[in-house]
């Protein structure tokens, strides 16, 4: 058994564990920061949400994988993933706020798809920076 949590099989189905629960997690805070119903709207075929939806979960995949690359234990990668996530809910509100005359949650809502597009390219981007920052 010595060297069982060493092999690099081990290790891999950790953090895989470990990232899809935590995306799952921060999928929830964000579907209770937006105005609609993530899941229930992608279900009605509301392109825009999936698209923003999977901005955020290309972001989050993306944070987790400079955390995964930089840091040696599964503590120090949750705290840098969790950290990320919560840069990444902040840009999101950046995000809104930076947009005056576009109300970007409800435009999502509503299925605009130039909107969702835009959130999608916005987190996907952000979360490179952040990815980048959070390494040491």
């Amino acid at each position: 058994m010595e060297g069982f949590w060493d092999h690099i099989i081990v290790v891999t189905a950790a953090r895989y564990s470990v990232v899809v629960l935590c995306t799952f997690i921060f999928l929830a805070i964000f579907e209770l920061v937006t105005s609609y119903k993530n899941w229930e709207e992608i279900r009605k075929g509301n392109v825009a949400v999936a698209m923003a939806t999977g901005g955020k979960i290309f972001g989050i995949a993306t944070i987790f994988r400079y955390s995964i690359e930089h840091n040696d234990s599964m503590l120090q990668m949750i705290g840098w993933g969790t950290l990320g996530f919560i840069l990444l809910l902040f840009a999101y509100f950046i995000f809104e706020f930076l947009l005056p005359t576009i109300k970007v949650d409800e435009e999502i809502g509503k299925g605009n798809i130039a909107v969702g597009l835009l959130s999608m390219v916005f987190s996907i981007g952000i979360s490179f920076v952040i990815g980048a920052s959070i390494t040491f």
